[in-house]
């Protein structure tokens, strides 16, 4: 799933492809302005219903998939557990 950060800055793109300013938006979703903009910044944590409603409003959606877990290689492994102290 994307971060929030990269949620807002595909929020911020789709409004400039429809040509919304925050104002339009905030109208179109009954959201308040400075929310979408907290939403651009990657700084709101509120409901999802906010989000679903914002990105359907800009023929957006989430994608829900698995997360990628990635094993360090072997020379990572020293870096990793080095001492401190050295």
């Amino acid at each position: 799933m994307a971060t929030r950060i990269e949620i807002g800055k595909a929020v911020r793109a789709g409004r400039a492809e429809h040509g919304y300013t925050q104002l339009a938006l905030s109208q179109l979703t009954g959201i308040h302005k400075s929310t979408i903009s907290e939403i651009e910044n990657g700084r709101f944590s509120g409901s999802f219903d906010i989000f679903e409603r914002v990105l359907n409003a800009l023929d957006l959606a989430f994608d829900v998939v698995h997360k990628q877990r990635r094993l360090p290689n072997w020379d990572e492994l020293d870096t990793m557990f080095m001492d401190s102290d050295k």
